[in-house]
């Protein structure tokens, strides 16, 4: 609960993409938990690791750019928040979108549609129906909205 005077600021909807880079962090493994409401999440080319806090409600803060500089709800806390039931995940998925290396790709293509294009074509590759996937990711989409989960500070 917050204090007398203390507001609630809920995450912004991240990017479409996040949800798909959220997936692969888990199918990849990289998310270990330190504690029942604490992990620590590895980058997609091991030289970051971020640390995500839970309240065990809605309730999050995490360390990663996303976070911090743009003020959405970053790939690190949605893949956390799957992983204690709190957003919809599906393990096939996850699976799909292992060894997908989000650092590099973000670099290269600078913007999250193309990102998100490239992806795309990795899934098709690997057997995924787009429709499927888009589905999926409205899904989360629409349930982080619905949800409006906030900063902790």
């Amino acid at each position: 609960m917050p204090k007398s005077g203390e507001t609630r600021v809920p995450w912004k909807v991240p990017p479409r993409v996040k949800v798909l880079e959220a997936l692969g962090a888990i199918g990849d493994g990289r998310i270990i938990f330190t504690g029942e409401r604490e992990a620590q999440v590895t980058g997609s080319d091991g030289s970051r690791v971020y640390r995500v806090v839970w309240d065990g409600g809605l309730g999050i803060s995490s360390n990663d750019n996303g976070s911090v500089y743009k003020g959405y709800l970053g790939y690190p806390s949605i893949a956390f928040l799957m992983l204690k039931g709190v957003l919809p995940f599906d393990q096939r998925l996850a699976d799909g979108l292992k060894g997908i290396p989000w650092r590099e790709i973000n670099e290269k293509f600078k913007n999250y549609r193309d990102t998100e294009m490239y992806v795309k074509q990795v899934l098709e590759e690997r057997g995924f129906n787009w429709g499927y996937v888009n589905a999926f990711v409205e899904k989360v989409l629409s349930e982080i909205k619905r949800l409006r989960p906030y900063k902790l500070e």
